[in-house]
């Protein structure tokens, strides 16, 4: 039977999204001068991100294996939900699940290779001479892997700053869809409970009709019992009437 909203499933799924989101949010201060603001983002501002992300790369293992753990759980969640599913879970959960893969996905191709480029501090062309340097040496297989990297240095955290946006709108998809079923399978409880009211009371009403047609048709028989015995009792009085009447002439 598939997990109803309120499960530890659903639980699963709520809290690594919000812990996802939360991680995103701390770095709006560092995307909104890049991608949002109106003026010009001073070259300062590249430098204060860049550090904060080299800061983030360098981290103890034990801080992305957390992070790891954590999106393992929002997964698992979202399989679980969807093990013997039902209508409501295909079209909620199965949605889920493809933006949750989605926001996956950003993070293995944009966030962690940016991540890598930053703590490199080699961009675009510095970045394809330095390969060219390492094959010319000899050393092709200890060249960097992002040989078709030629964006620089800007717009290299412009891409790190939209894939946390993107990311952020995924993971909100995953709430709102989250929502929605909470909210459909309320409005369904609500619709059956009241649907099994109305139908109980109906029965009731029903019952009590039955009950009343039934003392109805009892009284009718006693009625009419009533009156054959009347109207025996009144033949029977006339006959003796009769017979002493007779008795008397004679």
């Amino acid at each position: 039977m598939a997990f109803r909203n309120g499960s530890f499933a659903t639980f699963l799924i709520v809290c690594p999204t919000s812990f996802f989101l939360g991680i995103i949010f701390s770095l709006f201060p560092y995307d909104y001068p890049i991608l949002w603001s109106t003026t010009p983002t001073p070259a300062t501002h590249f430098d204060y991100f860049e550090s904060h992300l080299r800061f983030l790369h360098a981290s103890p293992p034990l801080i992305p294996r957390i992070l790891h753990i954590v999106i393992f759980l929002g997964l698992a969640g979202l399989v679980t939900k969807l093990y013997r599913p039902s209508e409501s879970n295909m079209l909620f959960d199965g949605a889920s699940l493809v933006l949750y893969m989605c926001g996956v996905t950003v993070y293995i191709a944009n966030i962690v290779k940016g991540l890598r480029l930053v703590s490199a501090g080699t961009y675009g062309d510095d970045l394809l001479a330095a390969t060219a340097a390492a094959a010319g040496a000899g050393a092709g297989s200890d060249a960097p892997a992002e040989e078709g990297q030629i964006l620089g240095r800007e717009d290299s955290l412009k891409v790190l700053a939209a894939s946390n946006t993107i990311m952020a709108l995924v993971l909100v998809g995953v709430l709102v869809l989250q929502a929605g079923q909470w909210y459909a399978e309320r409005k369904e409880a609500q619709e059956l409970a009241s649907f099994k009211a109305s139908s109980s009371s109906s029965k009731k009403e029903k019952e009590k009709e039955v009950k009343e047609d039934a003392a109805l048709e009892k009284e009718e028989k006693e009625q009419q019992q009533q009156q054959q015995q009347g109207a025996s009792s009144a033949t029977t009085t006339g006959r003796v009437t009769r017979q002493a009447s007779s008795r008397k002439k004679n």
